[in-house]
């Protein structure tokens, strides 16, 4: 059987085990935990790379550790002046916990309106400042503004494997909650590909509003760095107010050849995944229980990538506990709509890297897996009420189970 088909196949009696409240075969290592052999450490690139690979991550990395200035396109509003001034912790590539605001109105019809021409929903929270004849100045949420959320950074590791997993593989997942456990079946986020001109499933970013790397460089130098690039040239309005743009001490495009964009994309596509640590026999016990209670279902344990000529990224299966799909998170849903994604849908986080994370979930409001699991809603929470029903023993064992990861 193709590997791929034996993916597919775990998976779908996965989910159907998961729905039916008891775990899966043991025999099959679903969860990865017969992998920890293969060791590396955090910001560490992926085991396996060329020379010439190695080549690009490392000037990847250097890209992605420069410090922009204003003479190179930053800003005029922004929210941080480097990559790795975000995604740092434990190393670079992950995170610093720090927060982006998001903001909107909901109308009383319901419907979201981002507030563009007031600068929405992205909040740049970094200003130039003085330049000749103007000062520009850090946004500010507006006053008819009844939405505020808070996202924290994305940890980056592993994102590779994530990008040359086929769009197929993602609808399979979809499909098979549909027909498995339909109450907690997730959605796929179809958003335009601008480097393809196709749409495709998006896969990152906490609304999956980004389909590729690449695509997700390229928006994070304009909307974080203020960077122009040849698929984001138009630099964000400093509070909608477009006028002001006149005085920027840096029109035009500031990567013009998209090189920079590339490099952190090329960063992003060779760091590892998050190293995992040694199961314990309580860990290995608490396994079981999270396959039982039904977190597999959403937070599915193993991918597999597509074709690549990258033989690290060529169909390796790979553990990120995630189906990488919206689902409808209630009331833990942040409010946004956001490309595909509607108020209270948001992509389920990846567990991998974990135990690193210095807080959790979207908005950083839960600091222990346990405040995590607890604050699940929406489709998440006939798995958090199972998990509350639990003994304190076998609660004990999930949460030993989450430390490995």
């Amino acid at each position: 059987m193709h590997r791929r088909s034996i993916v597919l196949a775990i998976g779908a009696v996965l989910l159907a085990r998961c729905a039916q409240g008891t775990p899966p075969d043991p025999g099959a290592d679903v969860l990865g935990e017969r992998q920890v052999g293969v060791r590396t450490a955090f910001g560490d690139p992926l085991p396996g790379l060329t020379a010439g690979e190695l080549a690009l991550f490392e000037a990847g990395k250097a890209v992605f550790q420069e410090t922009e200035t204003v003479e190179k396109g930053l800003g005029p509003v922004f929210n941080e002046a480097s990559c790795v001034a975000c995604h740092l912790g434990p190393a670079p590539g992950g995170s610093t916990g720090r927060f982006e605001t998001r903001f909107g109105r909901r109308n009383d019809s319901g419907a979201f309106d981002p507030l563009a021409t007031e600068g929405g929903s992205l909040l740049q929270d970094h200003a130039i400042g003085a330049v000749p004849g103007f000062t520009f100045l850090p946004e500010t949420v507006p006053g008819d503004a009844n939405v505020v959320a808070k996202r924290r950074t994305i940890p980056l590791f592993g994102l590779g494997l994530v990008d040359v997993t086929p769009d197929d593989e993602l609808r399979e997942i979809a499909a098979l909650q549909s027909r498995l456990a339909p109450d907690v079946a997730g959605t796929l986020a179809i958003v335009p590909d601008l480097f393809s001109g196709k749409p495709r499933v998006g896969k990152f970013g906490w609304k999956n509003q980004n389909p590729t790397l690449l695509q997700f460089s390229a928006d994070a130098y304009l909307n974080e760095m203020g960077i122009t690039s040849p698929k984001f040239p138009e630099e964000s309005c400093p509070q909608g107010r477009c006028e002001q743009l006149v005085y920027n001490p840096s029109p035009g495009l500031n990567d013009p050849d998209g090189a920079d964009v590339q490099a952190f994309a090329d960063f992003m596509s060779f760091l590892a995944p998050p190293p995992r640590m040694p199961p314990t026999r309580e860990s290995l016990i608490g396994g079981t229980v999270f396959l039982a209670i039904g977190c597999a279902v959403c937070h599915v344990p193993v991918l597999v990538t597509g074709p690549s000529a990258v033989r690290a990224l060529n169909r390796v299966a790979y553990h990120p506990f995630s189906d990488f799909l919206l689902h409808d998170m209630g009331s833990l849903g942040d409010g946004i709509a956001q490309g595909a994604a509607g108020p209270r849908q948001m992509r389920t986080a990846p567990l991998w890297g974990m135990r690193a994370a210095p807080s959790l979930l979207h908005d950083g409001r839960a600091t222990t897996p346990l405040q995590a699991v607890l604050a699940h809603d929406g489709q998440g929470r006939r798995a958090r009420d199972r998990f509350a029903s639990l003994d304190a023993k076998a609660r004990n064992a999930l949460l030993a189970f989450l430390a490995t990861l």
